[in-house]
């Protein structure tokens, strides 16, 4: 089945993962087709992201701040934070392995969450929650792991599609945050999907002024879904820029 002939449906409104005091909806595939990985291939394509088995868009009737984003890997170069962080770490040992539950991964990921979400509901996570959320039956999810003298310190939950790479999510030992883990898995992913030849790394939605989402922009150049298509992102440039944060 291609895209183009999936039935889309909008979901309830529930409250916004990201904007306090906010509500969302979200457009998703018609839950009686099997998503398999072309069809994901062709979803992310047009601002699609996946949390579980699930694929969904934001669509919400009053609010357009979150906004798909991703990186064209051969036309990255760092900037000098991000070199300096790419120094900083350059001696961890990186492997690539498929995605899988372990008490490893699961201590680290709970540590993550409970240090860096403790006000949501993703903190106190139970071993279920780790699988459901962070891989699924039919894609192709791979976790890029990143130890420090055979110490698991971060991991990079990676998603491979038809003409990229989708950092579907990251969780590093929170006591190491001054090393800039996070900033290192997404300049590692770009590192990887240039070296397979893959034209983007999908970083998901984009928040402007968000303390937990503006950090996508600093990776340049960015392209942006708005109108229904990937346009390159330039700053100041207000056809490009939600509005302000309301708090």
């Amino acid at each position: 089945m291609s895209s183009r002939d999936l039935q889309l449906y909008i979901t309830v409104e529930s409250p916004c993962s990201y904007l306090d005091h906010r509500s969302s909806r979200n457009l998703v595939p018609d839950p009686e087709i099997s998503l398999n990985l072309n069809l994901y291939s062709q979803l992310i394509q047009y601002g699609f992201r996946r949390s579980g088995s699930h694929c969904y868009r934001p669509h919400c009737p009053n609010c357009r701040e979150c906004v798909p984003c991703r990186i064209p890997v051969h036309e990255f170069q760092p900037n000098r934070s991000q070199k300096r962080c790419i120094k900083a770490n350059s001696q961890l040992e990186v492997t690539v392995t498929a995605a899988r539950y372990s008490d490893e991964y699961f201590e680290l990921y709970a540590r993550y969450l409970d240090a860096r979400h403790d006000d949501s509901t993703m903190a106190n996570p139970q071993a279920e929650d780790f699988s459901q959320f962070l891989y699924s039956d039919w894609s192709d999810t791979q976790f890029i792991e990143f130890r420090n003298n055979g110490v698991l310190v971060a991991v990079a939950v990676t998603d491979f599609v038809a003409d990229g790479a989708s950092a579907v999510y990251s969780f590093y030992d929170p006591g190491l945050s001054a090393r800039g883990l996070g900033t290192y898995c997404i300049l590692k992913q770009v590192d990887i999907a240039h070296r397979l030849g893959l034209k983007y790394l999908y970083l998901g939605y984009w928040i402007a002024n968000h303390p937990k989402m503006d950090y996508k922009s600093r990776f340049t150049p960015l392209q942006v879904y708005v109108d229904e298509r990937w346009q390159r992102y330039k700053p100041g440039q207000p056809a490009f820029i939600p509005q302000p944060l309301r708090r």
